[in-house]
């Protein structure tokens, strides 16, 4: 590692881009945040069919407005401290600030999704209710150089990068990684869920006015795009940081930011290959830092725990697989039990994304995990009513499943 001026420090070694990536992906101590990112496709209230352009989608945001959609200045948070983005297709998202509790963050929230969505209605626009939109096929909206990157990187291996990029929308929960002897057991037990997570809270079955015949055609579409990036990072390892660092190092560029505008980069090039000599110039530790957020495997380390496998909920149900996830990491000795009660369909990603809860280990899965967390709600500090609001929403996704299907394997 090398200091070319106070603020610049290239990579020469892959070794000090291992270590770099060691030291900063967790940040260790007791767990006390939690956060959210809720993205949502956006439509004409009427006419859903149609596709938005920056403008409009812009005007309706006002002063929050980002300035990927053309505008100036500085865009002003939410009320309760939200930040609004706007993906490549035009989705919405706000990304909540870190909350206290699980209490603090659903009050926040909802005071911020109120004044997005009346700002959105003055406009003629609703949120999605969806974690893929089921009206139009993808057309990208947000033109940069880092997206016309990643739509040439994707096309290369079909359609699903666009499908992914202009038509998706997820629900991110975010939780502190937990004190240094917590984190192995945090990390794999918010992989071991994901399956039967993904499964019990899928939304994303109609894309473009089809029945795509998956439970969440939103997971599907990301792990076709590049299992480089998307694929789960190993955990059988027990240590996290290092594998994540590995992951990191062996995943292709997406893109490498330039003066000229393309930023595509050569194809196949890893950054370990970028620090060996693939690229005219080496890399620095920036560039590292933004080539860590153009991994999306369904958890990723960004110093707390990015869950990034539900799909977006109506409405407020938002708070259900919130709640959900909250309370199963709780404490140490829940953890355990839902490592326990998640196990058997840990490794169940697709089955999970294609089948939902009709896949009959899944579902197993599922219904214990459920259960665990309806007993721990009362961990957190949500108040009664609220904790009724999440335990329905819970008993309607069990209830609702469709009858099992032949396990699959």
């Amino acid at each position: 590692m090398r200091s070319t001026t106070p603020d610049v420090i290239t990579l020469s070694d892959v070794s000090d881009a291992e270590g770099h990536i060691t030291r900063i992906c967790f940040k260790t101590g007791p767990p006390t945040s939690v956060g959210v990112e809720l993205e949502w496709t956006v439509h004409r209230a009427d006419a859903p069919t149609a596709h938005l352009d920056p403008p409009t989608v812009r005007a309706a945001l006002g002063a929050h407005a980002p300035a990927t959609l053309g505008g100036s200045g500085t865009p002003q948070p939410l009320p309760a401290g939200g930040l609004v983005t706007v993906e490549p297709g035009g989705q919405v998202e706000i990304s909540s600030a870190p909350a206290p509790s699980l209490g603090a963050l659903h009050r926040a929230i909802t005071a911020d999704i109120g004044h997005l969505t009346g700002h959105l209605a003055d406009a003629g626009l609703d949120l999605g209710a969806t974690g893929i939109d089921p009206h139009r096929p993808p057309r990208r909206l947000v033109d940069t150089p880092r997206y016309a990157a990643m739509e040439r990187s994707f096309d290369v291996r079909g359609p699903d990068g666009r499908v992914m990029m202009c038509s998706t929308a997820g629900l991110q929960v975010c939780l502190d990684a937990g004190t240094a002897a917590q984190v192995p057991a945090r990390w794999a037990a918010v992989h071991e869920m994901g399956p039967a997570l993904l499964a019990a809270f899928a939304t994303a079955r109609r894309h473009a006015g089809r029945d795509t015949g998956w439970a969440s055609a939103r997971m599907a579409a990301w792990f076709a795009i590049d299992p480089a990036r998307t694929a789960p990072v190993p955990v059988a390892d027990g240590d996290p940081a290092t594998a994540w660092a590995r992951y990191a190092l062996a995943a292709p560029l997406l893109c490498v930011r330039r003066s000229d505008g393309c930023w595509d980069p050569p194809r196949g090039v890893t950054f370990a290959d970028w620090i060996n000599g693939a690229l005219p110039e080496p890399p620095t530790v920036d560039d590292l830092d933004y080539h860590l957020n153009t991994l999306f495997p369904p958890v990723r380390p960004r110093g707390y725990l990015e869950i990034r496998y539900l799909d977006t909920q109506p409405g407020a149900e938002w708070i259900a697989p919130a709640a959900v996830i909250a309370a199963l990491l709780a404490d140490d000795a829940t953890t355990d039990l839902a490592r326990e009660a998640a196990g058997r369909a840990a490794d169940r990603w697709l089955p999970a994304a294609r089948d939902g809860l009709a896949d009959r280990v899944v579902r197993r899965a599922a219904t214990d995990l459920l259960d665990l967390a309806r007993a721990r709600l009362d961990r957190t500090d949500l108040p009664p009513v609220t904790r009724q609001y999440v335990t329905d929403i819970v008993d309607r996704r069990l209830d609702g499943a469709v009858p099992f299907e032949e396990e699959r394997s």
